[in-house]
């Protein structure tokens, strides 16, 4: 890595034993001194890593210099590489066998003492990282994260360019469609009363780019979502945006399939076999009590309606649904305790389980299981089965989330491993408990599956999408689906979520004018960058590789932002601030 310019002529990481007897300047960020002897030894950093410095105690003006030298000063300095004796060679490091006996040195800049320590292996607190971010991305760690990142940037890009697709950026001010999650609003100067979304994604746009026949877009894309944050969201994010046209979903998953697997292994050096598996919403939903799953581990959900017949407790008898978990373990009574105060998060009414220890049955239901049921269920020694009894989705969800419990506790998991899954034909609708009323699962402008077009209006709820989510490690990373590019069926989707004809052209006239102008068949799909990242690395705080984010009340403690704004400002917008608990018309 070249690092060479007027000031220095190599990085600091780049200082190793080719360069021994050779003259070097580098630059960089004091980060430790050690004084042995009367010898100072400085360790100089830069993105690159560490190289140490040396001072020659008979040069009176470079010895003065390096002993006043403190923690985070800015240094130049120059010198000649040597190798270090045989007991300082630090094999850890790139630098490990060389160091610089300084000639040279000037203070570039002093610094305070500062109020973080710039270490790997430190624990700082959440409020004061992202207080001082400018010194926690001095952290090695903290760069090499977002290295990483724009890394793998650049291999998305090389790939999807070596596609023919063509990078487009979409306008940052848009309309406000609030049928997802709250927009953001900008008011405009210009148009008093009038407001400017940001986007929370742009895909009303990469459609109209397909209808202006661009055929394949791409963009790095900004998306902004005004909602409640959590340890993998941001209320600014961003996507790997993309769209094709004239393509089956096929194409689609095809050309995101090769994208992964030459990104990733151009980044991680890491093999990705392809095509990913794919699986169905209804058995993901069944057999993993996910739209998301995990298959790192084999433990599936497996339904015994029929064996808990022979039990004779209503509590299975008028259930919908009963299914189970079995696993090779035994646990105590504080930690079913543990497991019963999970499920009961997802609405699950309580957990029944029953284990055979040492050739005996014990647990809630022990007392009940005859030899049939025994048998059917198949209970061995050392083993523990699970059951939840209820409504079909609660039984799949809350089991599900004991599944992924049981998964970390047992250690089941392949946590080196990278398990990608294609989930597909997902409902096309849902209905939303809140309003009474059916919604789109994904958005409305996702294709309806064409053989499921004659339950459109009468069955809607049983109509299945043409979309498509891709799924690593049991987090969602990216999702997608064939988009509907005829008025009349997106007329018709339109009235089963509610839409009448006049709200539909006031929020999307000029998508539903441009497909009267001859849209083509075109699908896509959006990976959320930040997530895909902190998950290829093995973690899951996506602050981790972003280089300002907000904290969890989307504030950001060194900016200030959000921040009140002068009443001159408020008032060339035409905008006056309410007191929410004085003014009762709220």
């Amino acid at each position: 890595m070249s690092g060479k310019t007027a000031m220095r002529t190599n990085y600091c990481g780049d200082v190793d034993s080719s360069l021994i007897d050779k003259t070097v300047i580098v630059c960089g960020w004091v980060k430790k001194l050690r004084n042995h002897g009367g010898i100072v030894f400085v360790d100089l950093r830069d993105r690159s890593g560490v190289v140490q410095l040396v001072s020659n105690p008979e040069d009176e003006k470079v010895d003065k210099i390096m002993k006043g030298l403190k923690r985070e000063f800015v240094v130049q300095a120059e010198g000649v590489v040597r190798k270090r004796p045989e007991v300082q060679i630090n094999k850890n490091m790139k630098t490990g066998e060389v160091e610089i006996l300084v000639k040279k040195i000037k203070v570039l800049n002093e610094s305070d003492e500062p109020p973080i320590e710039i270490k790997d292996d430190v624990i700082i607190t959440d409020a004061n990282r992202l207080k001082y971010r400018y010194l926690d991305l001095r952290r090695p760690k903290i760069q090499r994260n977002i290295i990483f990142r724009h890394k793998l940037v650049k291999a998305v890009r090389d790939f999807l360019d070596s596609e023919g697709f063509v990078e487009v950026e979409t306008p940052l001010f848009v309309k406000s469609t609030p049928e997802g999650a709250r927009d953001f609003l900008v008011p405009s100067r210009l148009h008093h009363g009038k407001f400017y979304a940001l986007p929370q994604s742009p895909q009303i746009y990469k459609q109209l780019l397909m209808v202006a026949g661009f055929d394949r877009y791409f963009q790095i894309a900004k998306c902004l979502r005004d909602e409640d944050l959590r340890a993998d969201r941001q209320p600014e994010f961003t996507q790997i945006d993309m769209e094709m046209s004239f393509v089956k979903k096929e194409d689609v998953m095809d050309i995101v399939e090769r994208m992964i697997k030459y990104s990733v292994e151009k980044v991680l050096k890491k093999q990705i076999k392809i095509p990913f598996e794919r699986i169905s919403y209804d058995k993901a939903m069944n057999e993993y009590g996910s739209d998301k799953p995990d298959l790192r581990f084999e433990l599936k959900l497996k339904d015994i309606k029929d064996e808990v017949k022979t039990l004779g407790l209503s509590i299975f008898d008028n259930a919908e649904s009963v299914k189970a978990l079995k696993v090779k373990s035994l646990f105590s009574r504080k930690k079913i305790k543990e497991f019963e105060e999970l499920v009961k998060v997802y609405k699950a009414k309580g957990l029944a389980w029953i284990s055979m220890k040492n050739n005996e049955l014990i647990g809630s239901i022990s007392k009940f299981a005859n030899k049939e049921f025994i048998d059917k269920v198949g209970i061995s020694e050392g083993e523990t089965l699970f059951i939840i009894a209820g409504e079909k989705d609660i039984v799949n969800i809350s089991l599900g989330q004991l599944r992924l419990k049981l998964g970390q506790e047992l250690n089941l998991i392949k946590e080196d491993e990278l398990k990608f899954v294609w989930v597909v034909d997902f409902p096309m609708f849902e209905w939303n408990e809140d309003e009474h009323r059916i919604e789109a699962k994904h958005h409305p402008f996702t294709r309806p599956k064409e053989e499921d077009l004659n339950k459109l209006e009468e069955k809607p709820l049983e109509v299945r999408a043409e979309a498509y989510d891709i799924v690593l490690n049991g987090w969602e990373v990216g999702g997608g689906s064939l988009r509907i590019n005829e008025p009349d069926l997106q007329k018709r989707v339109f009235k089963i979520i509610g839409l009448s004809d006049e709200k539909a052209r006031e929020k999307f006239g000029f998508l539903m004018d441009a497909m009267k102008y001859g849209a083509p068949p075109h699908g896509g799909l959006a990976i959320g960058l930040d997530r895909f990242v902190t998950l290829l690395k093995g973690m899951t705080d996506i602050r981790e590789f972003i280089a300002f984010p907000k904290n969890k009340s989307a504030e950001n403690p060194m900016d200030g932002s959000p921040s009140e704004v002068s009443e001159e400002q408020l008032k060339e917008l035409g905008i006056k601030v309410m007191d929410k608990e004085k003014d009762q018309s709220w």
